[in-house]
């Protein structure tokens, strides 16, 4: 039978393990204090599109800037592409210039003007919303445009016709649609296969 300081813990290992409860019982109470305060959206668990994680975060955007008197267009300039392009009234655009309706909304006056070049713009894909097109019109101004989206769409029953001129996204402002073929045409038929559609709106002007 052993003795009373054998079967009973010493003052000092009651304290020991006292100490030990206590910091375990802090950590956790800390660690749950955290988990608490991370914001909604934000927790460890990994939920939702996780591509999201590796995106910039979205540009805001600048305000429209008030529609201009029609002028005729006579040049695209896309500065992050490096593109210069004629602009002429035939619809399609010929090779290596971009076509207009000869009757359409011009670019800067109010709706939506429509510049379509199946070849010429077909870089305009890599376009990223906050970026700047410029068009160089026949009043010797210019009409600067922001980037508000790219869309890649296929030739389907919703595909985007240049037959006809498209509706401002919010009245009032003036408006652009860049067309173009999303990837070389068709060896067989010489058409798109795809669709590019850029559009912008007025955000200011310049020389």
């Amino acid at each position: 039978m052993g003795s009373d300081e054998e079967r009973c813990p010493s003052g000092t290992g009651r304290l020991l393990a006292g100490v030990a409860w206590v910091v375990l019982l802090l950590g956790l109470w800390l660690w749950g204090r955290e988990r608490s305060d991370v914001p909604a959206g934000m927790s460890g668990t990994a939920t939702g599109d996780m591509a999201a994680a590796g995106r910039p975060p979205r540009v805001e955007l600048p305000p429209a800037h008030h529609p201009l008197a029609a002028a005729a267009p006579r040049r695209l300039d896309i500065p992050a592409l490096g593109l210069h392009v004629p602009v002429v009234a035939d619809g399609h655009g010929r090779p290596g210039t971009v076509g207009r309706p000869a009757d359409g909304v011009t670019p800067g006056e109010p709706g939506t003007a429509l510049l379509v070049g199946s070849a010429a713009l077909r870089p305009v894909d890599a376009l990223e919303p906050g970026q700047e097109i410029r068009v160089a019109r026949a009043d010797a101004g210019a009409a600067e445009f922001t980037v508000e989206d790219v869309q890649v769409l296929s030739h389907s029953p919703e595909r985007f016709d240049i037959r006809q001129t498209p509706e401002p996204r919010r009245e009032g402002r003036a408006e652009l649609r860049l067309v173009a073929c999303a990837e070389p045409p068709d060896r067989t038929t010489g058409g798109c296969t795809a669709d590019v559609i850029v559009s912008a709106y007025l955000t200011a002007t310049g020389p």
